[in-house]
């Protein structure tokens, strides 16, 4: 991806580091939250499909695309980064966020950022990775593969935690998106640290005091699903919503009106 042909706007977060972000649409503000690997391109499908109705704002996750980074991580820094792009939006946004993303925009609403509504799309908490091995494994392992280099060992790690086959991560390496898939790998384990010990962290949605909307696929994992499940009961003003025949990889033209809806609700 070529960022310097894109009309990146940059937010500064409160450690100084600058956050790029794209805006579309105009009405009330929404701010997307992109998961594991995602920059703001990621985003634009359903961005665009929302831009109809709101004002939406895609941003380059800290260390991803046309953002900054800086030593020293912490999922606080990060939940700043959110901070500092609410607050080009206007200074109170709603937020979706997707995997990950979806886990962040909690912790971000649970530290009492100005989101006046919630939605996600599967966080993927669960403690067990399908192989048995405990998720914090996989982080000891990627930090390791990240510091000397090895994004593509981590890489295939990361995919391997989500049950990806072998044979199938071999075929992807060999098209043109793996490079993009790489270029942020180094990120992973930011991702991790936003998950924490990967169990649902009820004492922490308990926090959230906005309403929520927590959506799955009904053709995604077991587990997936049930995670969202759970999520959705943890929350004082969760309901949750089940997408039939959609996977973790959902279909933009399905989720956006889901979430335009309840966000104009």
């Amino acid at each position: 991806m070529d960022y310097t042909s894109r009309a990146l706007n940059r937010a500064r977060s409160a450690d100084g580091t600058p956050i790029a972000y794209e805006q579309r649409g105009d009405g009330p503000a929404v701010v997307l939250v992109g998961g594991a690997l995602d920059t703001a391109a990621a985003q634009t499908p359903l961005a665009e499909l929302l831009a109809s109705h709101f004002s939406v704002f895609t941003y380059d996750r800290r260390g991803r695309g046309g953002s900054g980074d800086a030593a020293g991580y912490a999922v606080e820094r990060e939940i700043e980064d959110l901070a500092a792009v609410i607050e080009e939006a206007g200074g109170r946004a709603r937020v979706h966020g997707t995997s990950s993303g979806g886990a962040l925009a909690l912790r971000a609403a649970a530290a009492g950022l100005p989101i006046t509504r919630l939605s996600v799309y599967e966080p993927p908490f669960a403690p067990i990775t399908p192989s048995g091995r405990p998720v914090g494994d996989h982080l000891a392992r990627t930090c390791e593969l990240v510091a000397v280099g090895k994004v593509d060992e981590a890489l295939v790690l990361f995919l391997d935690l989500l049950g990806t086959p072998g044979p199938v991560i071999e075929h992807m390496r060999d098209f043109p998106g793996w490079s993009e898939l790489a270029a942020t790998a180094h990120t992973l384990p930011y991702d991790y640290a936003v998950m924490g010990d990967g169990a649902v962290p009820v004492r922490l949605l308990h926090q959230v005091a906005v309403r929520v909307m927590v959506i799955e696929g009904g053709a995604s994992a077991p587990s997936m699903r049930e995670a969202a499940r759970l999520v959705a009961e943890a929350l004082p003003r969760g309901r949750h919503r089940t997408l039939t025949g959609q996977t973790h990889d959902v279909a933009p033209h399905v989720l956006a009106p889901v979430v335009a809806a309840f966000f104009a609700s």
